[in-house]
């Protein structure tokens, strides 16, 4: 882990065609895990956009800080476990892409 773990949560019962995140992180870091089923992991540092097919509970996908995700694609019963960096606070998050894009310099 790159990171010390200071929380984790649970993504689950997401209903189809429904997207997760949409957000990045001032300062979070995370480590993302599909427990069961699979989901699409859609990051962008502002610049380049990778996607990422996660699906094997013995591989995590790393979300350095300034870092834009969606999570999206759930498969039925998927549950996803995010591993993360800080405690929670929504002074980190950051919910509009423009001014993501704006803070990391893109």
């Amino acid at each position: 882990m790159p990171f010390e773990i200071k929380r984790a949560y649970w993504i689950y019962d997401v209903p189809g065609g429904v997207c997760r995140g949409a957000h990045g992180y001032r300062e979070n870091q995370e480590l993302v895990v599909a427990l069961s089923g699979s989901f699409d992991v859609l990051i962008d540092d502002g610049k380049e956009q990778k996607s990422f097919h996660l699906n094997r509970s013995y591989y995590g996908l790393f979300i350095p800080k300034n870092t834009w995700r969606v999570m999206e694609n759930f498969s039925t019963n998927s549950l996803a476990l995010v591993l993360s960096s800080t405690d929670y606070d929504v002074n980190d998050y950051i919910f509009d892409y423009e001014q993501f894009k704006r803070e990391v310099g893109a």
